[in-house]
């Protein structure tokens, strides 16, 4: 039997405590040649648009971060996982 589900806002709390910190510090798994480390070490290309964070091995995209009138929008397609120390 599946446990009761509840809406997306339960995950306020949890996902508040895992970005309140630099997550650069963080460590993101590329979905490209499958390094592990920080994210600190990817290659970043910036313009008007906002930012393409590349792997620092294989070049594979990793995120990008559009900024918006009204916020941004960040896509974390290219990592298959991150780990966060807490």
């Amino acid at each position: 039997m599946m446990p009761r589900h509840v809406d997306g806002n339960a995950l306020a709390g949890p996902l508040s405590d895992l970005f309140a910190f630099d997550v650069t510090c963080a460590s993101g798994r590329c979905v490209g040649c499958g390094d592990v480390t920080v994210l600190a070490r990817a290659m970043v290309y910036e313009d008007e648009m906002g930012f393409v964070a590349r792997c620092h091995l294989c070049d594979s995209m990793l995120l990008t971060v559009v900024r918006t009138a009204d916020g941004a929008w960040l896509d974390l397609q290219g990592i298959s996982g991150l780990h966060v120390a807490l």
